[in-house]
């Protein structure tokens, strides 16, 4: 379905992600892991095509996205839905409408203009938001919701556009772990009963183990991990964030105590396996 072949995008002499291949053949959850600054949130926005590629090739279903352009490129936008950390919502709408934004790309501009939808897609709205739990809050403007909640109306708005794939940037980082959990089973959930390929950047291994199918680790804009939850041991976590001397001298002590927490849950599991 989905063919990355050494995609690289460059800032200058900044190379945010270095010739990056990826092969999915059929619809699967996957999670991008890595530090900070590894290119996880470059290499989703290329796919969306939010950021063009310097080089390479992203080929799905025998079409090249790199070379869309206009009208074709927002196509592929609408069946490469993207999931944002920061939610991307109009606060001071109410949640149906920030939904329904979710057709935009195809409806006219007069109807954009005066807000005007068609009742079966208010409808599919709503029905939409009711499978997610929160239809109750459909009347209430946005900003009146909990994280969690304005989560999975970001959800709902991707899943209004129908998409192929969904790409989620980080979107649990700002979230409490009940609300995490909530959004993360969402994502799993639309990926098992949908079919549709779910492609998230998530920031704990713990997350990656539990609801991906692959997992895919990025160290300094390449890919240095293609495997499954079970093939990511102690050594390939320490590859993947750097554990080694440079490591201790560059990263944070919160990036430090994470990985070493990450590594001791790890051999846990190694232990007890």
């Amino acid at each position: 379905m989905l063919h990355i072949n050494k995609l690289t995008k460059s800032f200058g002499a900044n190379v945010a992600v270095d010739a990056a291949s990826v092969a999915v053949e059929q619809p699967a959850m996957i999670g991008i892991i890595g530090r900070s600054g590894a290119g996880k949130s470059t290499l989703l926005r290329m796919l969306n095509r939010l950021t063009d590629a310097t080089s390479g090739q992203i080929m799905f279903q025998d079409q090249d996205v790199t070379q869309l352009r206009g009208s074709a490129k927002r196509n592929w936008q609408s069946q490469c839905a993207m999931i944002f950390q920061q939610f991307n919502l109009v606060p001071r709408m109410d949640v149906v409408s920030n939904v329904l934004h979710g057709t935009l790309n195809r409806r006219s501009t007069l109807a954009t203009m005066f807000n005007l939808y068609p009742t079966e897609d208010i409808h599919t709205a709503i029905e939409i938001l009711d499978r997610l739990g929160i239809a109750e809050h459909a009347p209430k403007r946005a900003e009146a919701l909990s994280g969690g909640q304005q989560q999975r109306v970001a959800i709902a708005r991707a899943l209004m556009q129908d998409p192929k794939i969904i790409l989620a940037d980080e979107p649990i980082a700002s979230l409490d772990p009940m609300n995490a959990q909530v959004v993360m089973d969402a994502l799993r959930r639309i990926h098992e009963e949908d079919g549709r390929m779910v492609i998230a950047n998530l920031h704990t291994l713990d997350t990656a183990r539990r609801y991906c199918d692959r997992v895919i680790g990025m160290r300094d804009g390449r890919i240095v991990f293609d495997g499954t939850p079970a093939q990511l041991t102690t050594g390939v976590a320490r590859d993947i964030y750097g554990a080694d001397e440079t490591f201790s001298e560059a990263a944070t002590s919160t990036e430090i105590e994470a990985l070493n927490a990450e590594v001791v849950k790890l051999a846990q599991v190694a232990e007890s396996a």
